[in-house]
């Protein structure tokens, strides 16, 4: 697999600093990630830095200045974590289901024997190991395991701050600690109580229950991989000396491939020789092939069908479809959502606030209740234990990481977290007209002939006329043709009259189609037609007419109506959104009459202010203004260039990924394909990852809220407590994960 686009290469933010992406390792719980932050933020130049517990990575933004990145990695070190490199974080990646599963496989190889004897008990069996055995046993578990514990809570204690190694480390030390004292202070001949065991057991659950999240981590990433996956390594460059494998590195704009059937295309180009269906779903979302011929775009990393294709290279390297595709989920998964600031501020105070509870545990055990020394250090070493913040770090960007990486997979592409949290909230969803709810290419919605024409000689008259003309009428004409199987032939001294519209023979008849201006120009009487084309007018549909030349004179044959068609299946996603409790508003620059009827059409309510007609392109984004009064949250879509600030404007902007780059780049959302169907799915991922992320805040409060108390007053032992910690953990990225079964809801 290739490495990482965005470890750890420089680019530039929307605020015009570079940024970095350092992966880094060691972190283990919100503490951590809190604690890299702090000192990235301290090296002289960082604007702005976010550490990602779940990626196990830092974005930084700064002002250029010399070996920033060298600093910035020091910065992570000197905090007591490992900078990585790309290859490291790709090795991670990769690695097999079992990587790292050695010292937990030996954790339990040692700390079995030791808590044998307490199952004895339940069996009415009374085992005991010589104290020697056990502590041969819980040793090295405590000192060479647990050796990432120590070295981690040592980092910790000199930046004058807290983690979860440093709970546990200190934890089981007591726990080990009392022990080799009960041993070494008994009376001879007589077997002591000896906590051993839960020293061993607590460090190999916590060590079992980082192995489980870590491999569960990498199933969060499967997006990314799998996006990275679809990038051939070599590509078939037509050369000076024939056909050539050449790795796709080396491949330049303007170069021409071979693609044979079956194979991925490497990179963007444009279909210079063959035909063939396309498999784009793993850019897309979209299941069916779509047929491509000469002139149209191909997309690297979809899948040739059938033919054997020449395609010319329109972008390479990080200029491609895909690379930006990976980009923007690279970007969605390293964002931190508002949300977690509110975790991350609560973490900052966690662990010392847990350290002086347990220090009050040990404290009320032994004066105010009179318990033992070992009695009160067990309960102190319980809520050391149990109180470890790891889940708590893990909630959101694990459920982000998920939501995110099953959108990409279904052709949304969230572009930030931010939009991800807000877009559960939206209960407007403003839609730009044109190309977005509609087809953007104008048909030919009417054809009135005069009173006793032929209509289907008269479209085939039109249509050969305009065979050969690029004008978008003519193609509409031409299409209508073809659509109900007229045979049209090619005309005769055909000439064009800007602005106007053309004329030629077709066959043994002298045909002109233009618009009404230049009828009226040549005098041609529209007769009782003239009502029926100002009727068309009012409608909103653009009206041209077809005339004859004979010996006396041009005559008026028929009109013919062109307007934009609703695209399918919009009629049924506004119903979605309907039916989901959200306001559905279009956005138009026709004239009111024009744009209510195509909105009545789509299922709209004029009446009920779903129509803003009359909206100049500059005005969308003072609309979406207006919409937002009173506390809505609002969505906007479209696709093309003037939609940019209006996306900008709303709380979420979601760009139709047929359109503009302008667009996409102002959307917090892309929907890869045109289908409007995709907003309704991307605002249900959105309350889904939302209900995720409150699901497993709520778990790992509850874990650390209930646990706490209940290992202080003394109805938790370290070996529960130790297991219900790494359970917390373990639960959270589970619960996370099952966002990936998400299908998008069907219409």
């Amino acid at each position: 697999m290739e490495g990482r686009t965005t470890l750890p290469i420089m680019k530039t933010s929307e605020s015009a600093f570079p940024s970095l992406d350092i992966g880094i390792g060691g972190m283990t719980c919100a503490s951590c990630s809190a604690r890299v932050e702090r000192a990235l933020k301290k090296v002289p130049g960082v604007q702005d830095a976010t550490v990602n517990l779940a990626t196990e990575s830092a974005r930084i933004t700064f002002s250029p200045g010399e070996q920033m990145e060298a600093r910035l990695r020091r910065a992570v070190r000197d905090a007591g974590y490992e900078p990585r490199t790309p290859e490291q974080m790709d090795a991670v990646d990769d690695a097999s289901p079992w990587a790292g599963f050695a010292p937990v496989a030996i954790g339990l190889v040692l700390s079995a024997p030791l808590v044998l004897p307490m199952l004895g008990d339940l069996f009415g069996q009374h085992w005991m190991l010589p104290a020697w055995v056990q502590f041969m046993l819980a040793t090295p578990v405590q000192f060479i395991l647990g050796a990432r514990f120590y070295k981690a809570g040592w980092h910790a204690l000199l930046a004058l701050t807290g983690n979860m190694d440093l709970l546990v480390a200190i934890g089981t030390t007591a726990g080990w600690a009392l022990s080799m004292w009960l041993w070494l202070t008994a009376v001879p001949g007589s077997v002591p109580h000896l906590y051993f065991e839960g020293s061993a057991v607590v460090v190999t659950l916590v060590l079992l229950g980082k192995f489980l999240e870590a491999r569960a981590k990498r199933q969060t990433t499967t997006a990314i991989r799998a996006l990275h996956a679809l990038r051939p390594d070599a590509a078939h460059l037509i050369g000076l000396d024939g056909e050539v494998d050449v790795p796709v590195a080396e491949v330049l704009v303007g170069d021409r491939i071979v693609v044979k059937p079956g194979e991925r295309f490497p990179v963007d180009g444009t279909l210079l020789e063959g035909q063939t269906q396309v498999d784009e779903s793993m850019l897309t979302g979209e299941p069916l092939p779509v047929p491509r011929e000469p002139g149209e775009k191909l997309t690297g990393g979809s899948i040739n069908g059938e033919g054997r294709v020449v395609l010319q290279v329109t972008a390479v390297g990080s200029e491609t479809v895909l690379s930006r595709i990976i980009r923007l989920v690279e970007d969605a998964q390293a964002a931190k959502a508002p949300i977690q600031r509110l975790v991350d501020q609560v973490a900052a105070v966690f662990v010392p606030v847990v350290l002086v509870v347990a220090l009050a545990t040990l404290l009320t055990w032994l004066w105010w209740a009179g318990a033992p020394f070992e009695t009160a250090l067990i309960h102190a070493v319980a809520v050391l234990v149990i109180a470890c913040p790891c889940a708590l770090g893990l909630a959101t960007p694990a459920a982000i990481m998920a939501g995110t990486g099953v959108a990409a997979k279904h052709g949304i592409l969230i572009k930030d977290a931010q939009a991800l949290e807000l877009a559960h909230r939206v209960d407007i969803v403003a839609f730009d007209k044109t190309g977005t709810l509609t087809l953007g290419r104008p048909v030919l919605t009417a054809l009135v002939a005069v009173d006793g024409a032929n209509e289907a000689e008269l479209l085939r008259a039109a249509a050969s006329l305009q065979s050969g003309s690029e004008h978008p009428l003519a193609h509409a004409v031409v299409a209508a043709a073809k659509a109900r199987g007229l045979a049209f032939e090619a005309p005769d001294n055909v000439r064009s009259v800007p602005g106007r519209g053309g004329e030629g023979e077709v066959g043994a008849r002298s045909v002109l189609v233009g618009s009404l201006r230049w009828m009226e120009e040549l005098g041609v009487a529209m007769g009782p037609l003239a009502a029926r084309a100002a009727d068309l007018q009012r409608q909103g549909a653009t009206v041209s007419a077809m005339a004859e030349r004979t010996t006396e004179g041009v005559s008026l044959r028929a009109l013919m109506a062109f307007g934009d068609e609703p695209k399918p299946g919009a009629q049924a996603a506004l119903a979605v959104l309907r039916a989901r409790g959200i306001k559905p508003v279009m956005i138009s620059g026709d004239n009111r009459g024009a744009a209510e009827a195509m909105a009545r059409r789509l299922g709209l309510r004029p009446e009920d202010g779903e129509v803003m007609a009359e909206v100049l392109p500059g005005d969308k984004a003072a609309q979406v203004a207006k919409l937002k009064h009173g506390g809505h949250t609002v969505a906007m879509v479209g696709d093309g260039v003037n939609d940019a600030p209006a996306l900008a404007a709303a709380d979420v902007g979601l760009a139709m990924g047929n359109g503009t780059d302008v667009a996409m780049h102002a959307a917090g959302i892309t929907l890869m394909r045109g289908d409007v169907g995709l907003v309704a799915a991307a605002l249900d991922i959105s309350d889904r990852t939302v209900a995720k992320i409150r699901q497993n805040l709520f778990w790992a409060f509850a874990y650390n809220v209930a646990g706490i108390p209940l290992a202080a007053l003394g109805y938790l032992n370290p070996v529960v407590a130790g297991a219900a910690m790494a359970l917390s953990s373990v639960s959270v990225m589970a619960n996370a994960l099952l966002l990936k079964r998400w299908r998008a809801p069907a219409p």
